[in-house]
């Protein structure tokens, strides 16, 4: 899906519909210090099997697609799920 790279929209800090920059979002690393994390690597060591069962069969087609959008006034920046879609293309204008 094209996307523009710059749209108008509602930004909750502003109260008003302003100019935004968009971004795609990319989610970050998992926290290897974590507590969760941690006890699930200590159980993933050794000879034993795997803590989750790994069942799956096929991989899915297509991503739920996110945006980040950064208010142009404030720098008040916020996400938007796009739904699923195969890729996203940002552009200047969207034709």
């Amino acid at each position: 899906m094209r996307f523009p790279k710059e749209i108008r929209s509602y930004c909750p800090r502003c109260r008003a519909y302003t100019k935004h920059h968009v971004s795609a979002y990319k989610a970050g690393k998992r926290r290897t210090l974590a507590a969760g994390q941690r006890r699930y690597l200590r159980k993933q060591e050794g000879y034993g099997s795997k803590r989750k069962p790994e069942q799956k069969e096929f991989a899915k087609v297509t991503k739920k697609q996110v945006v980040r959008l950064k208010c142009s006034i404030c720098g008040y920046t916020r996400h938007k799920t796009l739904g699923r879609l195969r890729k996203l293309e940002l552009v200047e204008k969207v034709s």
